[in-house]
């Protein structure tokens, strides 16, 4: 098992990703764009969640194919931005046929930036529907890490968070990619020590060569009084694709699996204050092998790693906001490699 050739959710057949971030309002917001209409499933674990469609991708629904994922800054605001990548799709002949209309069928999840020190007074025009009008328009298999779309304002625990992705090609051919935009409530690192939670995850030195944990890790994550005080102010929320021919209800346990690699990069995780929220797409360019439940179970084990890489390094490229400096800030010297 390796990284795919750009280790970023496109190394999945079929994904592509756009970005669009505004500096002075300090948000943004990042489109998940499959070629073809994917199979997809969703499972939200975080207790203050904002979401658009969640209910349509129950398995007992109708529609089991989505033509596209939007994650966004801005709290609640943001959620226009899935309106706004609807209206494009339709314009680009997208969309669940019925009869005679297309109706782009666009989930969404939102992370709360707002107290970031960005200008917020946007009065009746948030600025989401350009954003994601310019991240659909600009999709594209390369994208920058860190400072980014929907990760453009946000923070992980004292620290800013970011935009992260990861993949991982198995020998027999199946892709497993994540993208994260990671806010979290808790803490990307170790209790007084610069090493990442996901540092036993790192391949080829992703993450900029983890140093060793050190010490007894304290049970307590001990968050500062700021911290708490700001508490809601939060959320990790991302997408999972594979490359496997899954059904809405194989799907849906890959999401849920994955998030165990949330657990794995962040502590605590899934707080009464974060809204985490996980997508999964299967773009279905290759069929599962059989024992079908035996490869989906491998599929969801090498996602939760994979979500736990794109965490570690979503904080990894951060650089310094605001108030909330970069991990490479406080931590450069620590790494093994530049």
């Amino acid at each position: 098992m390796r990284p795919g050739p750009r280790n970023l959710i496109t190394d999945v057949d079929g994904i592509r990703v756009g970005n669009a971030a505004d500096a002075r309002v300090r948000t943004g917001v990042t489109v998940v764009l499959p070629d073809a209409p994917a199979v997809a499933a969703v499972d939200v674990r975080g207790g203050a969640p904002g979401t658009r469609e969640t209910d349509a991708l129950n398995p007992s629904c109708l529609v089991d194919r989505v033509d596209a994922v939007v994650l966004s800054g801005g709290s609640a605001f943001g959620l226009e931005a899935a309106s706004a990548a609807a209206t494009w799709l339709a314009g680009q002949g997208r969309g669940y046929d019925v009869g005679p209309v297309r109706v782009p069928i666009v989930p969404a999840a939102i992370l709360f930036d707002l107290l970031n020190g960005g200008d917020k007074e946007w009065g009746e025009r948030p600025p989401f529907p350009g954003l994601a009008r310019s991240a659909c328009e600009t999709a594209s298999l390369v994208f920058p890490l860190g400072n980014v779309g929907a990760g453009f304002g946000a923070k992980a625990g004292t620290i800013k968070g970011g935009l992260g992705s990861a993949s991982l090609v198995t020998d027999d051919g199946l892709q497993v990619g994540a993208l994260i935009a990671a806010n979290p409530f808790g803490s990307a690192t170790m209790p007084g020590q610069p090493t990442l939670w996901a540092w036993a995850l790192e391949l080829e030195g992703e993450m900029g060569g983890q140093p060793l944990p050190t010490g007894p890790i304290p049970p307590d994550p001990g968050l500062p009084e700021h911290v708490i005080a700001r508490a809601a102010a939060n959320t990790t929320i991302g997408v999972v694709a594979v490359n496997a021919d899954l059904t809405k209800a194989e799907a849906l346990r890959l999401a849920t699996m994955a998030h165990d690699g949330l657990a794995r990069a962040v502590r605590p995780a899934h707080t009464p204050f974060d809204g985490d929220t996980l997508y999964a797409l299967a773009t279905g360019t290759r069929p599962l092998p059989e024992p079908r439940a035996y490869h989906l179970a491998r599929l969801g084990s090498h996602a939760a790693d994979v979500v736990a890489r794109a965490i570690g390094r979503a904080v990894y490229h951060a650089e310094g906001l605001g108030p909330f400096p970069g991990y490479r800030e406080l931590h450069g010297r620590a790494l093994q490699r530049p």
